[in-house]
């Protein structure tokens, strides 16, 4: 049986979805984000290199992964809202923003812990250092820009403009390693095969998808959040409160 994915791109019709799939993605995140923490900091063997610093890495990978991956999912939901003038997009690139500022701050707090054993530092003017940064302005000002604009319509117009210019910082984040010449490592993910052991393969993969999860959740929370807010003139608004009491 066929199903009519478009009639999800309404509010109305996104808030009950997204209060069914809203407690698989955060039980799923939470299994994960336990087994994936205890494979990390228990079961993975300390690196011949780095010793046990560098178990701040399954944690500074995965929320830096994300935060520009979050980033680039943002700025296109936040362009489908400009060109076509959906509500839901410009919804789901607000519910977005909050965590991907968050796992950019996770990503560069963990990264001056890392840094001050590895490199004798907390902070460095490393190019991916600083173009992260870059990102996680990026999201406060996009947060910013939404908050100082009290017609909804305006604000996401104004903070899709912002998301799409500020969407070129992601290649230059990923890139950069390769660009220039900085202190940070190369990729620790890569397709071509690794030598990380198989405790820390499963532990890396573990964090990735429940940091993900956890993602997904988050923003249909928000999301839902963000839906009564705007919609609460709505009939059906009106509607849905009147079941719940």
């Amino acid at each position: 049986m066929a199903i009519n994915w478009f009639k999800y791109s309404a509010p109305s019709t996104f808030y009950g979805l997204a209060g069914r799939l809203l407690p698989w993605f955060a039980w799923s995140s939470a299994i994960l984000f336990a087994v994936g923490l205890y494979i990390s900091f228990i079961v993975a063997p300390m690196d011949a290199q780095q010793s046990e610093a560098y178990r701040i890495m399954f944690i500074h990978v995965p929320t830096s992964m994300l935060s520009m991956f979050i980033y680039l999912v943002m700025a296109g939901y936040a362009a489908l809202g400009l060109v076509f003038n959906t509500r839901l997009s410009s919804m789901m690139a607000s519910a977005l923003a909050p965590t991907g500022a968050l796992f950019a701050f996770i990503s560069l707090w963990t990264g001056a812990m890392w840094g001050k054993p590895m490199w004798g530092a907390w902070w460095v003017w490393d190019a991916r250092l600083t173009s992260e940064l870059i990102l996680f302005f990026l999201y406060l000002g996009f947060i910013s820009l939404h908050a100082s604009i009290d017609d909804p319509r305006r604000a996401d117009r104004a903070g899709a403009l912002l998301a799409i210019v500020g969407s070129v910082n992601v290649p230059i984040i990923y890139f950069s390693v390769k660009w220039w010449n900085t202190l940070h490592q190369g990729s620790t993910i890569k397709f071509s095969g690794t030598s990380m052991h198989i405790a820390m393969q499963q532990a890396m993969y573990s964090m990735i998808v429940a940091c993900w999860l956890y993602a997904v959740a988050v923003t249909l929370m928000r999301v839902r959040s963000i839906i009564l807010e705007r919609e609460r003139n709505a009939q059906w608004v009106a509607e849905l409160a009147e079941v719940r009491q």
